[in-house]
């Protein structure tokens, strides 16, 4: 199993950048697919996540500091989400980091089964 995460860059303020988690190996659509990002010297954060519900559905979750400019989306039929970033900010600048999980849930209560190797976003003022 694998989840590969992209489409990282360096943008200025107030730029966009679309991030792609691809994976292989896994039943894609029934997993809840969730976005972390690490900034130098601080503790991994929950951005936001596609969480698997009943049928099929999916809702989504955003931290507040993303909420009206960061959107998760998702194509089963490629086993790929992603997430397009708008308006960013300095303080969006880190590692961002895509998880998979069977779990109906996100954000650090869960426990995550499998993550990607990371992708850097960098913002400058």
């Amino acid at each position: 199993v694998q989840l590969q995460a992209s489409g990282g860059g360096s943008v200025q303020a107030g730029g966009s950048l679309r991030l792609s988690c691809a994976s292989s190996g896994l039943t894609f659509s029934r997993y809840t697919i969730c976005w972390f990002r690490q900034a130098p010297g601080k503790e991994r954060e929950f951005v936001v996540g596609s969480r698997w519900s009943s049928r099929l559905t999916y809702s989504r979750d955003y931290a507040d500091s993303v909420k009206g400019r960061f959107t998760i989306s998702r194509d089963n039929a490629k086993n790929t989400v992603y997430l397009q970033m708008n308006d960013l900010k300095p303080e969006d600048t880190g590692v961002y980091y895509c998880a998979a999980t069977l779990q109906s849930a996100t954000g650090w209560r869960v426990k995550y089964d499998y993550w990607g190797q990371g992708t850097q976003v960098t913002v400058s003022s």
